[in-house]
């Protein structure tokens, strides 16, 4: 399920598009109405409309059953190989009739272009309100106007259950010392240093598997791979430039230390339900854990910090 702030975020987008398509549509379908018998001249009302339709790619008529009965008016030409083609069955057909005149679909990955797509549609109407076809407009998301606001995570506990199959089975498997367990307060220590000292903003332990990802303050978009044997030789931090605990952190530094202690905790407190991976970023202050039972949770890092193991082993054996 998306988040409420993701979910806010689509809304205003969304809205936004509606105040720019729906009169224009709606005026253009009372000109289509007047066309509607004559395909050559209903395909000159649309190719004079498409320029003033801001970032529609195609534009067609459809008769009241969903049947095309105009090509695709697009910015490139008329294109009439989707003439007669039956779009009844289209997800942006559905629930439009009786409900509303005007309709902004969902999403969409489009037949032809396999692109993200969305499609208005209004209905035409004659003068006395008798529903006589369909005004059609797509637009591929990638082009349309976007709202000034990147979608900001939220901060609560998110709780995202895994694959049934490895839950059903948790109480059957066990866990096996890993090198990295082996060695877990050395791999601990150095990622605390890589974090306060050399411009590492985020850091996750696999712990099953015996590596560990960061990302790093010089080059954000890319991450890194340790291995154990990176992890378990100081000299690594020779590899990255000193950089100062990074000014957006919102984790007091004396906390990060702390955060690690109880991934400790979590990896060893019980041999069935077992931390396997744990991740921390200090920028947005959220910690990953995800454990044997393939159950995952994300939360704020002082959230995190007061609840005890007893707490993580309740919630996660029963």
């Amino acid at each position: 399920m998306s988040s409420p702030n993701l979910q806010e975020s689509v809304r205003l987008q969304r809205q936004m598009l509606d105040s720019i398509l729906s009169t224009a549509m709606r005026k253009l379908s009372r000109l289509c109405a007047e066309a509607l018998d004559n395909r050559h001249e209903l395909e000159t009302v649309l190719t004079q409309a498409l320029p003033h339709l801001s970032y529609c790619k195609h534009l067609y008529v459809l008769d009241a059953y969903g049947k095309q009965i105009t090509s695709n008016i697009t910015q490139h030409g008329i294109d009439s190989s989707h003439f007669a083609r039956e779009r009844m069955d289209r997800p942006y057909m559905q629930d439009i009739v009786g409900v509303t005149d005007f309709k902004l679909s969902d999403a969409y990955i489009s037949r032809n272009k396999k692109r993200p797509s969305l499609s208005a549609i209004q209905i035409i109407r004659s003068n006395d309100g008798e529903m006589l076809g369909f005004l059609g407009a797509d637009f591929d998301l990638r082009e349309l106007p976007h709202t000034e606001n990147l979608y900001k995570e939220p901060e609560n506990w998110r709780q995202i259950k895994g694959d049934p199959a490895i839950r059903g089975g948790v109480f059957a498997q066990q866990r096996i010392d890993s090198l990295m367990d082996q060695e877990i307060d050395s791999v601990l220590s150095i990622m605390n240093e890589l974090i306060l000292e050399h411009g590492v903003y985020h850091g996750k332990f696999h712990f099953s598997s015996n590596r560990a990802t960061i990302w790093h303050v010089d080059d954000p978009f890319v991450y890194r791979i340790l291995t154990i044997d990176d992890l378990t030789g100081a000299d690594i931090v020779l590899a990255y430039p000193h950089r100062p605990y990074h000014p957006r952190s919102v984790i007091p530094q004396e906390r990060v230390s702390e955060v690690f202690e109880l991934f400790k905790k979590l990896r060893f407190a019980d041999e069935n339900v077992y931390l396997r991976a744990g991740s921390l970023n200090v920028v947005n202050g959220m910690v990953g854990l995800n454990f044997s039972c393939d159950g995952s949770h994300y939360m704020r890092f002082d959230e995190f910090l007061n609840k005890s193991t007893a707490f993580w082993f309740g919630i996660l054996g029963g």
